[in-house]
């Protein structure tokens, strides 16, 4: 490949994108491309920072939260992901900038503002967006992660957080029903990863 490839997947919490990028990431492998995974927030200093604010989201305003993925995304896309594109790699990512423009969307920013500050960051080549109804993704964090839900997790936020990503409208992004049994989840990424980019 003489040039790489980024998809991101994206979605409410507890929609699986972490188990589905490992399972793509290995298939990926098998098939002979070369696959970098990553994740946001990353573990910079800025990252670290907006963990602590899944405890206590209240310890900042939402113009600072915004700026803290902003230039935590920057070193992201300096460190890792431009350099990984320009050497051919695939490069899956848990979470980008679709994200960013939800969550704090959601929190009373402008979404289209989100987008364009994050201009810098390059677009991805596919957009694997988990649909699921907020309160089984809620069920799902319980019960399957045996986790109390965070700042970010509370069920009035992720329906405005669902909202969001429901009316984004960019045409890379795949929507796919992340409810079904994992294993039609994964069938689906992979026929869709590889109708649209190979």
């Amino acid at each position: 490949m003489e040039s790489g490839m980024l998809v991101a997947f994206e979605g409410i919490d507890g929609t699986g994108k972490s188990t589905q990028l490992k399972a793509l990431a290995h298939f990926l492998k098998e098939q002979g491309f070369p696959v970098i995974t990553t994740y946001e927030p990353t573990d910079s200093k800025y990252g670290r920072r907006i963990r602590a604010l899944y405890q206590d989201r209240s310890s900042c305003t939402p113009e600072e939260e915004l700026n803290l993925f902003l230039e935590d995304r920057r070193l992201h896309v300096d460190e890792l992901i431009k350099p990984e594109l320009a050497a051919g790699k695939i490069i899956l990512t848990d979470r980008y900038y679709y994200s960013t423009a939800a969550y704090q969307g959601a929190a009373g920013m402008e979404s289209t503002e989100i987008f364009a500050r994050n201009s810098f960051a390059p677009k991805p080549n596919l957009v694997l967006l988990l649909t699921m109804d907020p309160e089984i993704s809620i069920a799902r964090i319980r019960e399957g992660r045996g986790e109390e839900l965070n700042d970010f997790e509370q069920l009035d936020q992720l329906r405005k957080v669902a909202d969001h990503f429901a009316a984004f409208t960019d045409p890379c992004i795949a929507r796919i029903d992340a409810a079904q049994a994992p294993e039609q989840v994964q069938e689906e990424i992979r026929k869709t990863v590889q109708d649209r980019l190979f």
